[in-house]
């Protein structure tokens, strides 16, 4: 039930956010959206280290020296990874013209979503890894760590949620569409995470190099998109403060609950 319920929790932040549309009529001011960005990158960062690199340390401790091995090999294929869908899925990132990845007639909207569910695959990935850590029972992950990085990866989706439903709805589509297609970037989460417990129960010894995979995924996207985006224009010292506060929650909570 715990597994289910932190499965969700990361789907039903983006959800609460993308159900903005029903109560703002505006966008969200570039200052905000500054902040909420770099709040995510700061929860992002600080998970990769205390929910996924080190427990992966700690489970491959038994190969002394090379203990960082599994956790440096899923870390780099995680990056790899993240760089081939950025490559070659096309995709549009909020607040830009310009499409990236392969061409293709695709619409605005559709393209925007794609670029969510490149941003949000990685956060489900690290979820389901973590749980599959704590299902292994291998002691490395607790039940109150995993809860903990669910929680932190809900609360950066709140702002992503509103982030992409309102601008939907300044184009035209209706209150609904606009949520349900905000709602709809965050269902990659728990398809991810379910998809990552199943491969961790069958190849129970890939885990370590999982929870390096899902660690490379999130940096790939905190470096690549979040802290430009956080970093641009003028008054990008509130992205600053924004990461600092969102490492130092994320922190907080994976230690005291962990």
């Amino acid at each position: 039930m715990n597994v289910a319920i932190g499965v969700l929790l990361p789907f039903l932040g983006t959800t609460a956010g993308a159900a903005c549309v029903f109560f703002l009529r505006k966008q969200i001011s570039p200052n905000l959206q500054r902040v909420f960005t770099g709040f995510a990158a700061g929860v992002m960062v600080a998970a990769s280290v205390w929910s996924l690199l080190i427990p992966a340390m700690d489970m491959s401790e038994d190969m002394g020296k090379l203990g960082f091995v599994p956790a440096l090999v899923g870390f780099l294929l995680g990056v790899f990874f993240l760089l081939l869908m950025d490559s070659f899925i096309p995709h549009l990132h909020l607040g830009s013209e310009k499409p990236e990845g392969a061409k293709s007639s695709l619409g605005k909207t559709a393209m925007l979503m794609l670029a969510v569910t490149i941003h949000n695959l990685p956060e489900g990935a690290a979820c389901g890894a973590i749980f599959a850590g704590v299902l292994s029972g291998d002691g490395s992950v607790t039940m109150a760590g995993a809860i903990a990085l669910s929680i932190g990866i809900a609360i950066q989706n709140f702002p992503e949620g509103a982030i992409i439903s309102l601008p939907l709805r300044s184009e035209g589509h209706s209150r609904m569409k606009s949520f349900l297609l905000g709602a709809l970037s965050g269902i990659v989460e728990p398809l991810g995470a379910v998809t990552a417990i199943l491969l961790a129960s069958v190849v129970t010894p890939i885990l370590p190099y999982m929870l390096g995979f899902a660690a490379g995924a999130m940096i790939y996207v905190v470096v690549e998109e979040l802290i430009p985006e956080a970093s641009e224009g003028e008054h990008s010292n509130l992205g600053t403060i924004s990461f600092v506060i969102g490492f130092a929650l994320m922190m907080v909570l994976d230690v005291a609950l962990g």
